[in-house]
């Protein structure tokens, strides 16, 4: 229960944040343009606010809605989802933004994507500067890695060494290195001290990747460096040093093996599970007695794989943050077309599926990084085409620019509608999907 209210405080809090800098930045360009802005809201008011406030000689009522599902900033003379068709009835009046230029309205628009791409490389510029980047060298990773099913089936083996993805050398384990394996078609790896290369077949997407389970880890020895007082391990007599070879008679090479075979011992109902494990050189057998939790009590040896790290300076960070959003922002953009996929669909989803990409303790380090990246996404997806969203008055506008003439009032309610009709069943799809997830 900790966990999950960990990570929904998480959730709050990154979208409370992202949220408010996207609706500001509607907000600052239409003061900047001298349009009256009506509403500012961190999430929706529906019937009543939870709290509410209008500075003496302001046009503005700030305040926090009850619904927390985003927010908005209500800008007069504008078709929004407040669906306000009464005020467009009305003649246009000069602090109105249908009574302002084509270039006007467009910035208006686009402040809060442009904001919330802004905030995203200030974040990762800020991380940078604070925790530095650090990643392990992925070919000093002398045990090698360990590989899903899906990987095995290309031709990984465990063990193997990630040297190459085409002819691109590779060194950092992150979504970089497995959409350079799905682009480049063929991946080098060290196996036993000889080079081997692997093709992967031309249909072979992201998403294939695996989901369940990571596509691959770090390998870990089966090596036990401590045992928990009290313990399973500990009462069976199991010793710090052991290599692990067998657990219930499935044999085992690495600690994700061990971690394998005790969930199919828990799955059979075992009870008494034989260990058989190396101690100076003989091979002993051992019984451990498990409880509903079938934990062994042990921990693994760590291996000591070179680390490499990159400080920056105040000044340095902003460049460098720069070029690690954009990055970002290319990787999940070049991404984005597997939403038009059968598993792609699948993979949408709301407050469930987001909360969960949360760190399970909190870790501001982590908590940043995961607010600049859905500091993008927001971005992103609130720049697609679709009317109700940014991105729809966008290319409205774009549009009346290129051909000097402007959308009745009446189609852009029409648009609206049927822009909020498809965000509905966006909704709906994403609910449903945590729901299959986290319930079903």
């Amino acid at each position: 229960m900790e966990i999950y209210l960990i990570r929904a405080l998480q959730l709050i809090m990154a979208l409370s944040i992202l949220v408010l800098i996207h609706e500001y930045g509607h907000f600052i360009f239409a003061r900047l343009f001298k349009v009256r802005v009506e509403k500012f809201y961190l999430f929706f008011d529906w019937k009543f606010s939870l709290f509410k406030w209008k500075p003496k000689n302001s046009d503005t009522e700030y305040g926090i809605g009850w619904i927390p599902l985003g927010g908005y900033c209500k800008i007069s003379g504008m078709i929004d989802e407040s669906m306000d068709v009464e005020q467009m009835k009305q003649p246009a009046q000069p602090y109105e933004f249908r009574a302002k230029p084509a270039y006007q309205r467009l910035l208006i628009m686009i402040g809060g994507v442009l904001f919330n791409f802004i905030l995203a490389l200030f974040i990762y510029s800020m991380v940078l500067f604070t925790w530095g980047e650090s990643y392990t060298d992925i070919q000093s990773a002398t045990y090698g890695m360990e590989f899903n099913e899906n990987a095995k089936k290309l031709g990984f083996v465990d063990g193997d060494i990630l040297l190459k993805a085409g002819d691109d050398n590779l060194q950092k384990y992150d979504m970089d290195l497995l959409r350079k394996i799905v682009d480049e078609k063929s991946v080098t790896v060290l196996r036993a001290g000889n080079e081997v290369t692997i093709e992967i077949p031309q249909e072979f997407g992201l998403l294939d990747l695996g989901k369940e389970t990571p596509f691959m880890q770090y390998r870990i020895p089966a090596v036990i460096d401590s045992i928990l007082p009290n313990s399973p391990a500990a009462i069976a007599g199991i010793e710090r040093g052991d290599s692990i070879t067998s657990i219930a008679g499935k044999q085992i090479a690495s600690w994700y093996q061990l971690m394998g075979a005790m969930e199919s011992a828990k799955e059979a109902g075992n009870n008494a599970i034989e260990v058989k494990a190396i101690r100076g050189g003989n091979e002993v057998t051992l019984t451990a007695a498990v409880d509903s939790t079938y934990k062994l009590g042990v921990l693994p040896c760590s291996m000591e794989y070179k680390t490499i790290t990159h400080e920056y300076s105040f000044f340095e960070s902003f460049p460098a943050g720069i070029k690690y959003g954009i990055n970002v922002l290319k990787g999940y953009v070049s991404d984005f077309k597997y939403l038009f996929s059968s598993e792609g669909a699948k993979s949408v989803g709301m407050f469930g599926t987001i909360g969960s990409m949360f760190p399970p303790m909190w870790d501001w380090h982590k908590f940043w990084l995961m607010t600049a990246f859905l500091s993008i996404v927001l971005a992103v997806m609130n720049i697609l085409p679709i009317p109700a969203l940014d991105g729809g008055h966008v290319l409205f506008l774009l549009v009346e620019v290129i051909t000097g003439r402007k959308p009745s009032d009446k189609f852009l309610e029409y648009a609206q509608m049927v822009g909020m009709i498809i965000l509905l069943g966006l909704f709906i799809l994403a609910t449903y999907n945590d729901l299959s997830r986290f319930v079903f």
